[in-house]
């Protein structure tokens, strides 16, 4: 089984941090690559629109962002980036876009 995630928290996608899961806003499932990648492929082109800055990573992971978008942190006394992230899951794990 496939997945798009799509995760907002104040870290990008890839560090998959223990609490990482509790960032998740959406998760879609699909029985085939293909309708997967034409879901993140839309996804993708809808966050590009939105966001000014985009990284990826391991061809798997998404990162989405602008500047203005920031959450101030207690702890560390200063504003922290949002990052809007979109994971491409096969079987629980992140899998690369271009591997079947």
């Amino acid at each position: 089984m496939y997945e798009v995630i799509y995760m907002k928290a104040d870290y990008e996608p890839w560090w998959m941090f223990e609490d990482w899961e509790e960032m998740i806003r959406s998760r879609q499932s699909f029985h085939t690559i293909e309708e997967a990648r034409s879901y993140l492929e839309q996804m993708l082109g809808d966050f590009r629109n939105q966001y000014e800055h985009e990284e990826m990573r391991k061809n798997c992971f998404y990162a989405f962002w602008t500047k203005t978008e920031t959450v101030y942190c207690d702890g560390c006394d200063d504003d922290q980036q949002i990052y809007h992230g979109v994971i491409l899951m096969k079987d629980g794990k992140p899998h690369r876009i271009f591997e079947q």
